[in-house]
């Protein structure tokens, strides 16, 4: 028992676990820094680096694991190449047993780090509209204006429609009698700029003028420029 206390089987395996235990400290705290930097920097930048770091920091942790579990295992005298042959196998048999899964996990990072749409963005996916409230590696859930919501495979769709990217130009037609005069209306919709300005996320009110003739009414248009 003593000779195997004094022995490099028994110090060495706690040496590597103490030092992997360390380097994922140092580099987790490093990469929280990195991140706290970027979100100050950058605010809306906030909840995307978050979600980056977080998925870094799982990615490093397996990694090293795998490395010291390896490494304890050479101590052993464990043929490590074999088995890392023999692991490799085994992936490739589970990747196409979970092809799907590995389909959606690759979608889902693709779609984190192009930046296709965050968590309170309003997008259209397979023609179901609402706002992102969730964006994992797997599945991105949408609700919907009157509150349903929707549980899309990252892998199901090709195509999106960000209605958040831009501004977004809201035009409203108002109708108004012929009689009516012109110069007057459109002061008193200047007037009420502020009251439409104070609206969440109206940014710019323009008046575009008449826009068409109906039998009974002019139609004039006003532009709200939205975020």
């Amino acid at each position: 028992m003593i000779k195997f206390i004094g022995s490099e089987k028994f110090f060495l395996p706690i040496i590597y676990i103490v030092v992997g235990l360390i380097l994922f400290k140092v580099l987790s705290r490093f990469l929280t820094r990195l991140a706290s930097m970027n979100i100050r920097a950058n605010k809306n930048f906030g909840k995307k680096q978050k979600t980056i770091t977080s998925l870094i920091k799982n990615l490093m942790k397996y990694l090293i694991a795998v490395i010291v579990v390896i490494a304890i295992l050479n101590v052993y005298g464990v043929n490590t190449t074999s088995l890392v042959a023999g692991l490799g196998i085994v992936g490739v048999v589970l990747g196409l047993a979970f092809e799907d899964l590995v389909k959606d996990l690759i979608a889902g990072i693709s779609i984190i780090f192009d930046n296709h749409y965050e968590v309170g963005d309003y997008i259209s996916i397979n023609g179901f509209m609402g706002e992102v409230i969730s964006v994992g590696l797997k599945t991105t859930k949408v609700k919907s204006y009157s509150g349903e919501v929707k549980i899309i495979d990252n892998s199901a769709f090709n195509e999106v429609n960000n209605y958040s990217m831009y501004d977004y130009k809201l035009l409203l037609n108002i109708p108004i009698s012929y009689d009516q005069n012109i110069e007057l209306f459109e002061n008193k919709i200047m007037e009420i700029e502020k009251d439409l300005l104070s609206i969440e996320g109206a940014k710019e009110v323009k008046l575009l003028g008449i826009d068409s003739y109906n039998d009974s009414s002019m139609s004039y248009v006003i532009e709200i420029t939205c975020k």
